[in-house]
């Protein structure tokens, strides 16, 4: 039986990140379906090929909330924390062979940190670009992106605003974020509080705050 996991959301300051995890005793069905890469798909692609996937696997999807990845940030790092997530999935699925997305820039490392997880042995293939390589790793990459995806929107409805992707990269999320801190002196909830962007984000607002204080003084 082979296994493969892959994560979407490591990097954005608002929302959460998914570990999506499936198994299948060959990936024939998957080349079939012609999986790849979640970022090579457009989402609309990837709304479509997730359903099927999930007829074909047995699969395991771990939502981790921004609040979460903070206290277990305090603790350890993002490898560590996402080798222990990745370690879980592959016991609850119980492969004899799991392929992975490997987080760590040594990808023998981050195998290391895998299996020192585990409580009994598996066989562990950490590479980088794992999920364009791998169709077991692509068809887990498509189910973690949908359920972020899913994710964002709730997060979004709750706040009744457009709130981007939440990638720092994406200016509808910063401007969200900009927009939130000074109206409410405070980060949103779902923000990655240890987040550099957010720790800059907070440094600026005092700033700001300072300078306007100092101004009204003169």
């Amino acid at each position: 039986m082979l296994c493969g996991i892959d994560e979407a959301g490591r990097g954005p300051v608002l929302g959460p990140m998914v570990v999506a995890g499936i198994l299948i005793e060959n990936d024939a069905p998957l080349r079939q379906l012609n999986v790849r890469d979640s970022k090579k798909l457009t989402p609309e692609k990837r709304e479509a090929l997730a359903p099927e996937i999930m007829k074909l696997v047995k699969f395991e999807i771990v939502v981790v909330s921004a609040e979460d990845i903070d206290l277990m940030r305090a603790q350890m790092s993002l490898n560590d924390f996402e080798a222990k997530i990745f370690a879980t999935i592959i016991e609850k699925l119980n492969p004899e062979t799991a392929y992975v997305d490997a987080a760590d820039v040594d990808e023998i490392e981050f195998k290391k940190m895998i299996l020192n997880e585990l409580k009994k042995p598996v066989d562990v293939v950490s590479k980088h670009y794992a999920d364009e390589l791998f169709p077991v790793v692509s068809a887990a990459s498509i189910l973690a992106k949908v359920r972020r995806d899913a994710e964002v929107r709730k997060i979004e409805a709750e706040f009744g605003k457009p709130i981007g992707s939440g990638y720092p990269s994406d200016q509808i999320t910063m401007t969200f974020l900009e927009e939130w801190l000074k109206e409410k002196g405070t980060l949103p909830p779902h923000c990655r509080q240890s987040w550099d962007t957010c720790k800059r984000l907070l440094t600026a607002s005092k700033m700001h705050k300072l300078e306007e204080y100092q101004e009204a003084k003169k």
